[in-house]
């Protein structure tokens, strides 16, 4: 009886492998399989120039792949993953509150009758970039990470994150007053 049980795992195991490795072959033959699929993509950030003590509007502008979309940072379930953005940064830059833009509201196959937030083709996050006022001038690249999950007509993929960089210039900026101009007064001045 006890050989009958180890013939019998010894099967399952092997039966198991087996379809384990068709499985996997089968998804690296299927170009449209998901696994390893960019979803969305970095398309640009302006151009962030501040000086210590000041602050900079920046946008950050990124592209869904069709025919995808992604859960907005606001998802209306708490089962829903939120699209977030975070950032590796020097002590020469901070980051003032980010703006999301609204999701679309939009309803699919698999249950037409909810609507959910999302966002497809391009949407636009934007910041306000801070130089603290002991900031040191130079140009400094900044680390960012789109947390994200993917979904399709019929399905949500795993959760993912697109890394991008990006760079800040902190210039010290003019900190002399206008041209001293001499006059009768100041004879010492000269141009």
């Amino acid at each position: 009886m006890k050989l009958y049980r180890l013939i019998l795992l010894a099967l399952c195991a092997c039966l198991l492998s087996s379809a384990l490795v068709c499985a996997a072959k089968a998804q690296e033959q299927d170009p449209g399989a998901p696994k390893g699929r960019v979803f969305v993509d970095f398309v640009s950030a302006n151009n962030i120039a501040v000086t210590p003590g000041h602050s900079s509007p920046v946008q950050f502008t990124f592209h869904v792949q069709p025919p995808y979309h992604i859960n907005s940072s606001q998802p209306l379930s708490e089962e829903l993953i939120p699209t977030q953005l975070h950032f590796s940064l020097p002590p020469e830059v901070a980051f003032g509150k980010l703006q999301y833009p609204a999701g679309q509201m939009m309803s699919f196959p698999f249950d037409p009758s909810t609507k959910l937030s999302v966002y497809s083709g391009d949407f636009v996050v934007k910041g306000i970039v801070i130089a603290p006022g002991q900031a040191s001038s130079g140009t400094y690249t900044i680390h960012g990470e789109l947390k994200y999950q993917a979904c399709d007509n019929n399905a949500c993929y795993p959760p993912k994150k697109l890394p991008f960089t990006f760079n800040v210039k902190v210039s010290s900026g003019s900190k002399a007053g206008p041209k001293a101009r001499p006059t009768k007064t100041s004879p010492h001045i000269h141009s």
